[in-house]
C-alpha cells in the first residue's frame, strides 16, 4: 500500500511489522515512537475479538484524556469499507452498514458495537508487547507527547 505524507498539518503513520509509529508535521516527522499492536498483529481486522489492529487510512475520531489506559485518541475504525466486507459475509446488518456509512460521511465516531468490533485507539500503557485487543499502545510519555499534538480529525494510515 503506497503512502503519500501531506506537506501541511498532523499525520500519523504506523509500520505494524515493524512496530514503529512516525509522527509527522508538514511533511517532516518530527517522532518515532514504539508500539505495542494487538495479540493476533498479522493482517488486517475482521471481527470483533480477533485481536488484530486494522490497516487501512483512519483518522482520529475521538480525543479520550480519562482513558484507563493513561491517555488515548480513538480511531474512526470501522471505515465504510469495513462495514461492506462486513455485510457481505454476514456479520452485520444492512442498517449497521448504514450507521457506519453515515457517521464517516458526518465525521462522526462510528458505531463500535458491532460484530466487526470498534474502540480501536491509539494509547498509553506500555509498547513492550503486542498486548492489546486490537489497539496501537505507546508508552506513556510517548503518548503525552502525541496527545498534546495531534487532534480530531489527524489522518493515520497503518500499514501491514
Amino acid at each position: 500500500m503506497p503512502v503519500t505524507i501531506p506537506n501541511e498539518g498532523w499525520f500519523i503513520l504506523v509500520t505494524k511489522g515493524s512496530r514503529q509509529m512516525a509522527v509527522y508535521a508538514d511533511g517532516e516527522i518530527v517522532h518515532r515512537f514504539n508500539i505495542g499492536l494487538g495479540f493476533r498483529p498479522a493482517g488486517h481486522k475482521r471481527w470483533e475479538g480477533d485481536g488484530r489492529t486494522p490497516e487501512g487510512v483512519y483518522s482520529v475520531a475521538i480525543k479520550n484524556p480519562q482513558s484507563r489506559y493513561f491517555l488515548s485518541l480513538g480511531l474512526n475504525y470501522p471505515l465504510p469499507s469495513d462495514a461492506a466486507i462486513g455485510y457481505a459475509k454476514g456479520r452485520i446488518s444492512w442498517e449497521q452498514y448504514q450507521t457506519i456509512e453515515d457517521a464517516y460521511n458526518a465525521r462522526k465516531v462510528p458505531p463500535w458495537n458491532t460484530r466487526l468490533g470498534g474502540e480501536i485507539f491509539i494509547h498509553g500503557r506500555g509498547a513492550t508487547s503486542d498486548w492489546t485487543r486490537g489497539c496501537i499502545a505507546l508508552e506513556n510519555a510517548d503518548m503525552q507527547q502525541l496527545y498534546n499534538l495531534v487532534d480530531v480529525g489527524t489522518p493515520v494510515t497503518i500499514m501491514p
